[in-house]
């Protein structure tokens, strides 16, 4: 099975619906991240997989969110007033509490509006919990539809979140209750989540989220192995995945991606979806590598880099 998972991988993006656009946060270039509104423009728009991140609330929902507490670039309180400072820690909040919190729209004239100009806010959108994710793919017919859903942790700060476990163990509940295990992956930089599913949910894919200037520099992220005893990256994910593990990705910055380590991760069964890509040029080198899908901020840029070079695009989720 893994010889033949990684031929399957190997021949990337020139098989039929082999590649993987995967809208980042929802496509946070377009549309306010990690919203349903984000969500939902995404499905309209055509895409294989919503990529996602996760926190738990003080009563233990899992909720989407990028960030481990309320970040001011992009949050009002429920007297419309934009935080002044980093609010308080998602894992300090109830559900309740949190969903007073308005994240539709960028804060002017931020770091974050000039990166995103052409983000269109939508005023009125509060975190949502992972359940209503997948209940909007679900009232979307979006049957095919997959969710990259990365586990927000720091194993720097452990007093930040919820331990790897109990973030773990709430994702999976949530998984199983949607009855959505064949169509989700789990990411992270910090590795113990991995290990735990691989641990509690064996079959679940797993995608090794790595940047040589972040999580490459600390064994903490690395379940205490040391990125410097391997020859490569792709070694060391094989590694921590073992070899005997299923459905397994590489998950590089864009900027760490060779021809070379593309050819290595294949060859070792990995799939290769870099982060995050929002140029064409980009978008289209990391394509001609062989890559196996890619996470981006712009979607809609992506289609037209995939339409160019003939690969398949994914079929929008009109509104019902």
């Amino acid at each position: 099975m893994a010889a033949l998972l990684g031929l399957l991988l190997a021949v990337g993006a020139g098989t039929a619906s082999a590649f993987d656009l995967q809208a980042h946060r929802g496509g946070r270039g377009l549309w306010p991240e990690n919203t349903l509104a984000a969500f939902s423009q995404a499905l309209e728009l055509g895409v294989d997989t919503l990529e996602l991140d996760i926190g738990l609330t003080a009563d233990d929902v899992v909720v989407v969110s990028h960030d481990g507490a309320l970040n001011p670039s992009h949050t009002r309180g429920a007297d419309g007033a934009w935080l002044v400072a980093e609010g308080a820690p998602i894992r300090s909040l109830t559900l309740a509490e949190l969903q007073r919190h308005d994240v539709g729209r960028i804060k002017p004239e931020t770091p974050y509006a000039r990166q995103f100009p052409a983000q269109v806010g939508r005023d009125g959108e509060t975190i949502p919990t992972l359940a209503a994710v997948f209940a909007l793919a679900a009232a979307r017919g979006a049957t095919t539809v997959r969710f990259n859903i990365e586990t927000k942790i720091d194993p720097t700060r452990p007093d930040a979140t919820a331990s790897p476990e109990a973030m773990v163990d709430a994702l999976l509940a949530e998984v199983d209750r949607a009855g959505l295990a064949r169509r989700v992956t789990i990411q992270s930089f910090d590795w113990r989540t991995l290990a735990r599913v691989a641990e509690r949910a064996p079959a679940l894919p797993r995608a090794y989220l790595t940047s040589a200037r972040g999580n490459l520099r600390d064994r903490r992220w690395t379940t205490g192995l040391d990125p410097a005893a391997f020859a490569s990256t792709p070694a060391l994910v094989k590694a921590a995945a073992g070899a005997d593990a299923g459905a397994v990705t590489w998950s590089p910055s864009a900027g760490d991606v060779t021809a070379d380590a593309v050819r290595e991760a294949h060859a070792l069964g990995l799939g290769v979806v870099p982060w995050t890509v929002n140029d064409p040029v980009a978008m289209a080198r990391l394509i001609g590598l062989g890559v196996d899908g890619l996470i981006t901020d712009r979607p809609d840029l992506l289609r037209d880099v995939m339409r160019e070079r003939g690969l398949p695009l994914p079929p929008p989720s009109a509104a019902r």
